[in-house]
């Protein structure tokens, strides 16, 4: 870990002890207190969905590239990456890992895995930004009231950026986009697009990113904070896009320190907020973690009774 990488985790660890510091550690102690079991017993069955429907969508986007990965493989190193994901710097080391164990178990070069991992990683980010964007627009539409003053202005002039940066995207793409780099248009043309990829692509996307946003619903319920309907458009789509900060461990405290400042536009408090994100966190590593080390001491089993 560089100086850099060291810093930006030691500050987001700050960070997180200073909001349960500020938002006072008793209240988060009563707020974990009376967390349903049914609530969480849930949460972990959609976190079970989420990696499964995203092994399923990083195999499918593997074979659209030449790549073979056995289901069982796919599954067991999506739990291992999505768990080093939630406490690994920089967040993305996890599937660093599972491209790079890919290529050990056989599968392919190095250039197939990598590509696979990181075109599957960008289907779910383009349903995620997606979703993001919509929530943008839903901020001003049904949530004015609740905006401080020119806030919603400021959401309206962030969209518009957002949709003039895609066109001049789409246009240097087209236009402009040195040769080399088309090269790559192949692979993206073979996972997205030919044989109506797209709708394989995109139906798991949405169930993934659907789940995300589930389990945080859930956990904010589960904490004595039950969130209206839009914050599945507004709220949590931006404590979510926290996460994708190269910075810190997961998200922890940087997801955290958003959540307490959006709670309280739906009338609950920053510590309920905190609470909400540091047991979403919680479970999500819990749902990844526990099955990912449980297939791997399987596997590790097997291969000793094959050698004896």
């Amino acid at each position: 870990m560089n100086k850099l990488a060291a810093v930006s985790v030691i500050a987001c660890l700050a960070l997180l002890v200073g909001l349960i510091a500020l938002t006072g550690p008793e209240r988060l102690v009563a707020a974990f207190s009376d967390v349903p079991p049914a609530l969480v017993v849930l949460a972990l069955a959609l976190v079970q969905v989420q990696i499964i429907a995203s092994a399923f969508r990083w195999r499918f986007t593997a074979k659209r590239l030449g790549q073979e990965i056995g289901l069982d493989l796919a599954i067991r190193e999506y739990y291992i990456s999505s768990a080093l994901n939630l406490v690994l710097p920089g967040g993305m080391a996890g599937d660093a890992v599972r491209a790079y164990r890919s290529r050990m178990e056989g599968v392919g070069g190095w250039k197939r895995p990598a590509a696979a991992v990181f075109l599957e990683r960008l289907s779910g980010q383009i349903a995620f930004f997606a979703l993001s964007f919509l929530g943008l627009l839903a901020w001003p539409l049904f949530l004015s009231e609740r905006l401080p003053d020119q806030a919603d202005a400021l959401i309206w002039g962030i969209s518009a950026v957002f949709i003039v940066g895609v066109l001049i995207a789409a246009v240097f793409w087209a236009e402009w986009l040195p040769q080399r780099f088309r090269a790559a248009g192949a692979d993206i043309a073979a996972v997205f697009w030919k044989d109506r990829a797209w709708l394989v692509q995109g139906g798991l996307s949405v169930l993934i990113v659907g789940g995300y946003i589930a389990v945080f619903l859930i956990a904010s319920r589960a904490v004595g904070a039950p969130l209206p309907a839009i914050a599945a458009f507004t709220a949590i789509p931006l404590c979510l896009m926290t996460m994708l900060i190269p910075a810190g461990i997961g998200g922890w405290g940087t997801r955290e320190a958003a959540a307490a400042a959006l709670w309280p536009l739906f009338g609950f408090t920053s510590a309920e907020g905190v609470a909400a994100s540091l047991l979403y966190g919680v479970i999500s590593l819990a749902g990844a973690a526990v099955p990912g080390g449980i297939s791997v001491a399987v596997s590790l089993y097997r291969g000793r009774i094959a050698k004896s």
